[in-house]
């Protein structure tokens, strides 16, 4: 490592962190919502989903309950918000031990992800030199405020971040030994407790929320037409037949069978409004959420024009390298994927709170797909380009990444100040009905004039400890 190298990778490593303590604190500024009391205290609607993992129910009876395939979600965050507040009151208040929890899971979910996505940008897991340009050409992209409506991974809602961020990174984890095998032309070799965990990450992953599924069917449909396609060729060219590698089919078909059954049982979701919009309308309504994600506003086309301005510089270099011709493959492969997973979308329900089918949390494996591969490309180019093309070009990169970084901008967003206040108004009251006069979500969605909706989020602050009884509340001024 050169003396340059070695005073700059300090520096990475320090940015990187410091932008996930920032994740931690913006998330620390979010308003709590209304998943969170129903989910972990539970509710009676959330109940069935944690004495049925498997989803018996929905399977032989066709009952209709609340995330019959989410059992792990559900039961990560029931664990979660049921210790870590708990443990950090050791020090903090009871108030700010349940914000502090979801700052904290953020980030760490954050951290997990950039070291998926770096391990699949760099093609290994040890966390060199590399590494950390990779991480710190990824962290810019994580937008908490900023652009989160566009491009977010690290959601404004703590339940979304257990329900999408946090099973997405699990399954960078299942796949990662398959890529790598596939990156460097080798065969799959696990040892035998390396098998047993990834047999298990295959049942939690299956049960772990809606997207996980339709991720894993196209995965799997795309690695099997790609080993079928290898051995086509092989034999076309009179050469012996490579021996079916039992072990990795043996976890693909374990995972994506649990994944098909996983997908039926979702049918039977209490909050599917699948019925009340036909499937050609949901297809109908792709075009316009398409257009409402991407184009609406500039992060994300600037994103993908980055990419796509990599490859072209990219497939200008000579002599390509194996790295390049990788990058190619990475970059046709990605896009099979988008377009066959963003077709299968409209198949997978409607929800009111998505009207448009296509939302940043609906397609974020492809936006977490587009931002390796751009790390990947830069980081390849960077190295490639000679004198002052290359000058040129890092000044560009280091200008798109100052962007991004100033566009997650929390002073501008919205934060929990106004909901602190009317819970602390909560945690001083004797009465058992009280009057709140701020119009802000209180562990809700939207403001409650009715306290006989509030049971929930009385008993779940009760149950923190932020409340000395049992309080309901309403807030009257939220219907003028």
């Amino acid at each position: 490592m050169s003396r340059k190298t070695r005073y700059l990778l300090p520096l990475l490593v320090l940015f990187v962190v410091l932008d996930l303590g920032y994740t931690g604190w913006q998330n620390y500024r979010m308003p709590l919502e209304w998943d969170m009391p129903t989910i972990v205290l539970p509710i009676a609607a959330c109940r069935p989903v944690l004495s049925d993992p498997f989803g018996w129910a929905a399977l032989t009876r066709h009952e209709v309950s609340m995330g019959p395939n989410r059992f792990f979600a559900h039961i990560s965050m029931v664990g979660y918000f049921k210790s870590v507040p708990f443990w950090l009151q050791t020090f903090l208040s009871p108030l700010d031990s349940v914000y502090a929890a979801c700052g904290l899971f953020s980030a760490l979910v954050q951290a997990l992800l950039l070291y998926v996505l770096a391990m699949y940008a760099s093609g290994s897991g040890r966390p060199g030199w590399r590494f950390w340009v990779l991480a710190a050409l990824l962290t810019p992209l994580f937008q908490s405020a900023g652009y989160n409506g566009q491009m977010g991974i690290i959601d404004n809602s703590i339940t979304y971040t257990f329900f999408y961020a946090y099973p997405l990174a699990l399954l960078g984890l299942f796949y990662w030994p398959f890529y790598r095998a596939a990156r460097h032309g080798e065969p799959l070799r696990l040892r035998w407790w390396q098998y047993a965990l990834l047999l298990g990450l295959a049942v939690v992953l299956s049960f772990n929320g809606a997207i996980i599924p339709g991720v894993v069917a196209v995965l799997n449909a795309g690695i099997c037409l790609w080993w079928l396609g290898r051995q086509a060729g092989a034999w076309r060219r009179g050469a012996a037949m490579a021996r079916v590698p039992w072990p990795a089919f043996s976890l693909l078909g374990l995972i994506g069978l649990l994944c098909l059954y996983s997908l039926y049982i979702g049918r039977f979701e209490l909050e599917s409004e699948a019925a009340l919009v036909s499937v050609a309308e949901r297809y109908r309504l792709l075009p316009a959420g398409l257009n409402e994600t991407l184009f609406r506003r500039p992060a994300l086309p600037m994103l993908l024009g980055a990419t796509l301005l990599n490859l072209l510089l990219a497939g200008r270099s000579r002599p390509a390298t194996a790295q390049d011709r990788w990058l190619r493959k990475a970059a046709l492969g990605l896009g099979i994927f988008a377009l066959a997973y963003v077709l299968l979308l409209p198949l997978g329900g409607y929800r009111h709170y998505r009207p448009l089918i296509v939302r940043h949390d609906s397609i974020m494996p492809v936006l977490l797909g587009l931002m390796t591969l751009y790390a990947a490309t830069t980081y390849q180019l960077a190295g490639r380009l000679p004198g002052r093309s290359r000058r040129w070009y890092l000044g560009w990169t280091g200008a798109l990444a100052l962007f991004y970084t100033l566009s997650d901008n929390a002073w501008t967003y919205a934060d929990n100040s106004c909901q602190r206040q009317a819970i602390e108004t909560l945690a001083r009251a004797t009465a058992p009905i009280v009057r709140l006069e701020e119009t802000c979500p209180v562990l809700a969605w939207n403001a409650l004039t009715d306290y006989h909706e509030t049971y929930a989020q009385a008993a779940m602050l009760q149950y923190w400890g932020i409340t000395k009884g049992f309080h309901l509340y309403y807030q009257p001024n939220a219907a003028q």
